[in-house]
Formats: structure tokens, sequence, C-alpha cells
């Protein structure tokens, strides 16, 4: 159930900020309502996915997903086309996580 928590405070997160640019400061109320209700979705999910890993490693996780996320939802619905060194960026984070879920001792497999 942990990672299912995880899984919807990351997608909440990408679904809260790529209405952020849409909300254009927060002067245009429905994507700004988005990005309000997918935030808060996002914190609630990450507090239930704390209460059994560890912050740092969960914070990792959601962050660098969301990262991963974010780029490829700017892609699709603001055609911002990422160059080599996002790529690149992108390929290490993803690494980055799977060393983690992988060898850490502190997430439980």
């Amino acid at each position: 159930m942990t990672y299912i928590h995880l899984a919807i405070a990351v997608i909440a997160e990408v679904i809260g900020t790529s209405a952020l640019k849409a909300a254009e400061g927060f002067s245009k109320p429905i994507p700004s309502l988005i990005v309000i209700i997918g935030y808060s979705v996002a914190f609630y999910f990450l507090s239930l996915t704390l209460r059994t890993l560890p912050v740092g490693i969960t914070y990792a996780v959601w962050s660098g997903l969301g990262v991963i996320f974010i780029m490829l939802a700017g892609m699709i619905l603001y055609k911002q086309l990422p160059d080599l060194p996002s790529v690149l960026g992108m390929v290490l984070i993803t690494s980055g996580i799977i060393v983690i879920q992988l060898f850490s001792k502190t997430v439980s497999h």
C-alpha cells in the first residue's frame, strides 16, 4: 500500500505542477483550483507514505519521479522539448532512484 500512496502522491504533484503554468500566477480560476487540489492530494498521500518509508528515501523517489514526469508533461502539454543535457539528467535521476530501490538498506523490499 505504501508504494500506491507514493504513486498517487507523484501523480497528484505532476498534475498540480502542470496546472501551475496554465494558472498564470493564479489568475485563472480552474487551473488554480487544480494546482491547489493537486498539491493537497500529493501532500496527503506523501504523509501516508512517510508512515512506512524514511523521509529521505520518500522525498528522493517523489521528487525524482516528479521531475521526470513533469518534463514529459511539459513535452506533451506545452511542446517544451528537452535538450540532450536535460535528457541525460533525467537518466541520472532515474538511475539514482533505481539504485536506492535495489540496494538501499533503508527501503523495505
